[in-house]
């Protein structure tokens, strides 16, 4: 059986929360829940100031393979509070190993005032740019590192040649990004940003899912958004809104044409796992290694 939410549940049960009543929030590297009780895994109520439960979310990751990463996660967390950075916040300070699966548990955000849009993440963004090295090495952005697993854990659901094509694409693409020459002083980035990354609650926009926090080139944060544009139906003027917050386009950039081939290459990839037990990812990863063979940058991808 694959990483699905019933196997997520039955982790989540492993650890003694309540699964049946858990809210499923997202399901990708991890499945993300929204724990019914109140609970902050350890026991007692997470209260918030004015005295009412505020309730955790809990991550549950794909496999062993993603543990370091979750602790990277909680690191990363704990410094940017120290900071000042406005970023979700842990519920309990160590991962916890379930049933082969890391677990982290994070305090529950209040409900959003509105959705987060492109400014949101510029002004975030911003903010993380301007941080110097954290006390603790950040790992270089490996774009292209989860290839190989995700490959992997598509199995005999993908053609042979497909494979083998994102291979090769991707290792002409990592020779590629050795190369290039940075428009901005490389340090501390997101490695993910989206506006989906950011929660607009009453005090404000709030950065969360940290797990890929590299250090590394800046642009790499910027061309997650050209690349909305250009595949995901990201409208121009919102485009437009980002590139006024931020204060650089990175089009403008000669290396973005190869971070945002590199970033579809694993874009490509990542829906592949899904594969063997989701029809629609099937359909959506037919869709994506064609556009790419036939060097198609106008066809729209979906988000899945």
């Amino acid at each position: 059986m694959g990483f699905t939410e019933v196997a997520a549940r039955a982790v989540l049960a492993a650890a003694g929360e309540a699964a049946d009543r858990a809210e499923l929030l997202a399901l990708g590297e991890n499945a993300v829940f929204a724990l019914d009780s109140g609970r902050d895994g350890s026991g007692a109520a997470d209260r918030a100031a004015d005295g009412a439960p505020s309730g955790a979310v809990v991550r549950v990751g794909r496999g062993l393979e993603l543990t370091e990463r979750a602790r990277h996660e909680l690191r990363v967390a704990d410094w940017l509070a120290e900071r000042g950075i406005p970023a979700v916040r842990p519920a309990r300070p160590e991962v916890e190993l379930v049933s082969g699966h890391p677990l982290t548990f994070w305090h529950r955000l209040p409900a959003p005032v509105r959705p987060a849009g492109p400014a949101d993440l510029a002004g975030l963004l911003r903010q993380v740019h301007a941080l110097p090295p954290p006390p603790f090495p950040l790992p270089r952005r490996e774009l292209l590192a989860g290839v190989e697993r995700w490959l992997r854990l598509a199995g005999d659901a993908l053609p042979p040649g497909d494979a083998a094509y994102l291979r090769a694409r991707r290792d002409d693409f990592a020779a590629a990004m050795a190369e290039i020459t940075p428009m901005l002083p490389p340090g501390p980035i997101h490695g993910d940003a989206l506006p989906r990354n950011v929660h607009v609650g009453p005090d404000g926009p709030v950065l969360l899912d940290l797990e890929t926090f590299s250090d590394d080139l800046r642009e790499h944060d910027l061309v997650v958004m050209a690349l909305s544009r250009d595949r995901y139906g990201l409208p121009g003027e919102a485009y437009a809104e980002f590139v006024r917050a931020y204060g650089r386009d990175v089009r403008d950039w000669p290396g973005c044409a190869v971070l945002r081939g590199a970033r579809e290459t694993a874009s490509c990839a990542w829906v592949a796992q899904h594969a063997p037990a989701n029809a629609a990812a099937r359909h959506e990863f037919a869709r994506r290694i064609t556009s790419l063979r036939e060097q198609d940058t106008s066809t729209r991808w979906h988000a899945f």
